[in-house]
């Protein structure tokens, strides 16, 4: 089978810089659906004490709206990368949302536990479709030169609203009740899919894939059951059904990848590893890894300390993330614009240095410590996550043929679930262990809860520091990805797999070349073009 890519129709003359308003249309949708949706990711860690007492239930129990909300994304996302190419944009957007609302409904009026658990799985399985979506719809309908802005967008979007889920859900239940976190969503989502219902264009050419459903049972057979362990660790380890978790999803995971390896070569693989064989793309996806473990490992600690240490409420504890968050989101659209300017590098290295800055300066948090030096801290590190991640998810996606955007976006979004489900699971284990040894020398409460969450800080800083010279790795300049090859490497034309010529017009290669010598300058001719390979890929 061969693989088209989505493109939009060529255009003669310079290559153009801005979207047009049907794409200015569905990309705006994309993202105001997916802050919606990925807010949602981390709204519950404030509200699980309240909830344990409405609902007269355990810590453990209520730890499952969290851990059944990423196992959830973990099995769904994987399979997103063919979903996206089989079907329209429009298809995609309104059952991902129609899930989405759904699943807020259910947990807006959920009268208990279960009900509620069931709420979050079906959140979990819109939610995990939209960021994928948004991914590849940008990368297609976006000219290579204003993609760094775009891009700036999507960092708001995956960096913010993680970091602005417990500072809203603080406020909320300060003055509300449990359900209102749903109830006011709610409305927003719903708006959101009528709209979208009414005005979402399909800006991508569906493809005619062969669903693999080997792969698919592979899939989940092996990122569910490692979500599953990794949550498990933060939790004492899960006893034998978390060791059995990591058996069945590593001995899963090794099969799926070999099935897609022997799959690719016939372009019916569920997900295309090849991505990987793009050097930019992997080395992007590791850092990314690192900055989500350091984020999601922070989001739970500060919450934990602020309260059980510093005896803050969730109110204020909230208010103390808000300036973090907000400069995430005031910087990501300068951020975008300077990588159109000068590259990835060059944000990308005083970015892990602010980051690694903000962990180290967390570690000086003790039992007294005043609120403005957990501020101050976090606000550095939010300042280096706001430059490291827009020129991650724009040169890492860039590095890629137009084809294999989807997959691309779907790699991307599964290592941010299982980075943050083990950024989460380290700290808490490393917070936890510390903390009973501290107990058991004799430390009171806080004094060990403090020493805990010094020691899980500590482990942190330390992780960061390898984010410096992985980010030396990664290509400074700007719009040269796999189209184009660094420095404006030559385009060759590949033969396919069975002896003919990749369908690529020759004038499409002279306007390519006319462009300025890259070939991401220009855009694809026709619905069934193919994205020419880089010669000299490292």
């Amino acid at each position: 089978m061969t693989e088209h890519a989505p493109a939009p129709v060529a255009r003669s003359g310079p290559p153009p810089t801005t979207l047009s308003a049907r794409d200015r249309l569905a990309v705006a949708l994309l993202l105001v659906s997916t802050f919606v949706v990925i807010l949602n990711e981390t709204i519950m860690g404030v509200a699980l004490p309240q909830l344990m007492r409405d609902l007269d239930i355990t810590a453990g129990t209520a730890q499952w709206l969290t851990t059944a909300f990423l196992l959830t994304m973990a099995v769904v996302i994987p399979v997103t990368g063919f979903v996206i190419r089989r079907l329209p944009t429009r298809t995609v957007f309104l059952v991902a949302m129609s899930l989405f609302t759904a699943g807020t409904a259910i947990c807006a009026l959920a009268p208990g536990f279960v009900v509620l658990l069931l709420g979050r799985i079906v959140q979990a399985g819109g939610t995990a479709i939209m960021l994928p979506l948004l991914m590849t719809t940008v990368m297609t309908v976006t000219p290579p030169a204003a993609r760094g802005r775009t891009m700036g967008n999507i960092s708001v979007v995956i960096s913010v609203a993680p970091a602005l889920g417990p500072t809203i859900s603080g406020l909320i239940l300060s003055v509300l009740d449990w359900r209102w976190m749903f109830g006011l969503v709610l409305p927003i989502a719903a708006a959101a899919l009528a709209l979208g219902a009414a005005r979402m264009p399909s800006v991508t050419e569906p493809e005619h894939a062969r669903v693999d459903v080997p792969s698919i049972v592979l899939s989940a057979l092996a990122f569910g059951p490692l979500v599953h362990w990794l949550s498990s660790l933060g939790e004492g380890g899960g006893g034998a059904a978390g060791w059995a978790s990591l058996v069945v999803g590593t001995v899963a995971l090794v099969a799926f990848v070999l099935r897609q390896r022997r799959l690719q070569r016939t372009d019916d693989a569920l997900l295309d590893l090849r991505v990987f064989e793009a050097r930019t793309f992997t080395v992007g996806t590791v850092l990314l890894a690192v900055m989500m473990m350091c984020l999601f490992g922070v989001i739970i600690l500060l919450p934990i300390y602020a309260q059980d240490v510093l005896g803050r409420d969730t109110l204020t504890t909230g208010l103390a993330l808000l300036p973090g968050g907000l400069l995430m989101g005031l910087l990501a659209p300068f951020v975008g614009r300077a990588y159109d300017r000068v590259g990835a590098r060059a944000l990308l290295v005083p970015g892990t240095l602010l980051v690694s800055a903000g962990l180290w300066g967390m570690t000086l948090l003790g039992t007294g410590a005043p609120l403005w030096h957990l501020v101050a801290a976090h606000v550095v590190l939010s300042a280096g996550l706001a430059l490291v991640f827009t020129p991650l998810f724009t040169s890492s996606l860039g590095d890629l043929p137009a084809h294999r955007y989807s997959s691309g976006s779907a790699v991307i979004s599964t290592a941010q679930q299982v980075a943050g489900a083990a950024g989460t699971a380290l700290f808490v284990t490393v917070l936890g262990a510390r903390s009973a040894g501290l107990a058991a020398a004799g430390g009171d409460e806080v004094t060990s809860l403090a020493g805990g969450v010094h020691s899980a800080l500590l482990v942190g800083a330390a992780i960061s520091l390898l984010a410096v010279p992985v980010a030396l790795l990664v290509r400074g300049v700007p719009g040269a990805g796999a189209h184009g090859g660094e420095h404006g490497a030559p385009v060759t034309l590949p033969a396919e797999a069975d002896g003919t010529a990749d369908p690529v017009d020759a004038t499409e290669a002279v306007a390519r070349t006319s462009a300025g010598g890259d070939p991401a300058a220009a855009p694809v001719a026709g619905p069934d073009a193919r994205t020419p390979e880089v010669s000299g890929r490292h």
